[in-house]
This record gives C-alpha cells, structure tokens and sequence, in this order.
C-alpha cells in the first residue's frame, strides 16, 4: 500500500531509495574503473616510451632513470610506488613523484638534496648535505661555490642549510665555517668590493672618492653561538649598513650576547 499524497513519510522514503540508488552506482563504478586500467596495463598502447626526468642540480638524470630499473615492457598504468623507494635510495634525492604523461611517457619530479658545504676528509674536499652526509658529487667538476666546513659538525651544517633556503645572499659570502671553542661557531664572511652586496649596504649613496677612501678588510669574522638563528645572523646587515656610513673598518662582529651586536674595529 502506497503512502497517501501528503504523507510525511513519502519524502523519507524518496530519499533513501535515492540513498540506495547512489550506493548501487558507486558498486557497479568501481569495479569497472578497476577492470578498465587493468586492461589498459596490457595495451602496448600505453607502454612506457619515455622518462623525463624534472627538478635535478647536480643529480645526472640518467642516474635516476638507471635506479628507477624500468623497461619498454611496463605500463605507465602499473604501480610506481616501487620505483619512487628506488630513487629514494640516492643520497642526493630528498624526495620524489611520479606522474603519468599519456600514452607512454612518466615524469619523475625530484626534490634535491643539495649541497651545504665542503668538507676536509683524507680523501680532500667532500660535498655535504645539511645533515653531513657525504654527496657524490665531484668537486673538481661541478659548480660548487659553497663554503668550507672545518669540521662535519651536523649543528653547523644545519645552520648553513637553513641559511641557503632563508637568507640565500648571507649564505653565499660565507667562505669558510668552524667551530670556536665547546658552543661557538666562527663564520668567515667575504666583501666584494667596498660596499657590501646586501640590499640595505647597497642604497647608501657614496661618491666614488668616498668609496674609494674606505678600506675594508677582504674577510669579516662573525662570532655567535652555536644553534644561533637564521634570523640573529641577518642582524649583521644594518649594523655593516651604520659601519659603512661612518666609514668604520671593523674586522668582526660578535652575536654571542643577547640582543646586542658587537663590532671590532680594524
């Protein structure tokens, strides 16, 4: 017997056959979808072709096509969960997907795990990572221009690696990095020419006899703690910004005390 027009009941029941009809829908899709890549694995239609390989500095491509392990046989449709854990093996590979690029090519995006600094070994200078592990990476023919570490300490090639991501123009001046004593570190600081190259040095207006009148020393020394902030090593730019208008050869500034910037004059 059928709910009389009006009934309250009538627009309940609508909406749960709805509810089923939805459900039904949903049982016969899924099955399908699965069934359609499943046979689409097998067309040699969709087998893979190509590799392209995005997002590599110093990583060679071929290296990361060679540990993938693929050949011609494999669908772009098969799993490749496997592949990005074989490409995660490679020190130099931080993190990695892969995505489909119809019908035959699969595109491996790479987030690098770049280099921090160089490092003394027996072996000469090695490339390390911000957690100090040795990259394979020759320095003898790639475009390393990265700073020394004297020592493989993991707090002071953190802070290089923070400094790279943050603060990319202090990073870059750095020449040289060590430890000072049992919670220092002394950062050396190269000058290029007169006037620093920082955005805050590089607005103040001076005459060329004026410029030329100041004699800097070719390295500035900075003394902080250990575990200092990126942000407490960016404090040195507006000092050497007051240094330079008053025409100050200070040799090293020193972070070790709390809020306080203290500069050694030459």
């Amino acid at each position: 017997m059928s709910d009389p027009i009006g009934s309250p009941l009538a627009p309940k029941r609508r909406v749960r056959w709805r509810l089923w009809a939805a459900v039904a829908l949903l049982l016969v899709m899924a099955p399908a979808a699965w069934l359609a890549r499943r046979g689409a694995t097998r067309m040699d239609y969709f087998h893979v072709r190509s590799v392209e390989v995005q997002g590599v500095r110093y990583l060679d491509p071929a290296t990361v096509v060679e540990h993938m392990g693929i050949d011609t046989m494999r669908s772009v449709w098969d799993d490749y969960a496997p592949l990005v854990a074989r490409v995660k093996r490679l020190p130099q590979v931080a993190d990695a997907v892969i995505t489909r690029k119809l019908p035959g090519t699969l595109v491996i995006s790479i987030r690098e795990n770049l280099p921090v600094a160089l490092s003394p070994s027996p072996r000469g200078l090695e490339a390390v990572d911000s957690a100090g592990v040795v990259l394979p990476i020759d320095p003898t023919s790639a475009d390393l221009d990265l700073p020394i570490a004297l020592q493989r300490d993991v707090a002071m090639l953190s802070l290089l690696g923070a400094l790279r991501s943050h603060e990319p123009i202090l990073f870059r001046r750095i020449s040289e990095i060590g430890r000072d004593g049992s919670n220092g570190v002394l950062i050396q600081l190269e000058r290029r020419g007169p006037a620093v190259a920082t955005p805050a040095v590089d607005s103040i207006p001076l005459d060329s006899a004026a410029a030329s009148a100041i004699v800097f020393p070719r390295v500035l020394r900075v003394r902080a703690l250990l575990g200092v902030s990126v942000s407490r090593l960016a404090d040195i730019f507006p000092v050497e910004s007051d240094l330079l208008r008053r025409r100050a050869n200070v040799a090293e500034l020193d972070l070790r005390y709390r809020d306080q910037v203290i500069a050694r004059l030459q």
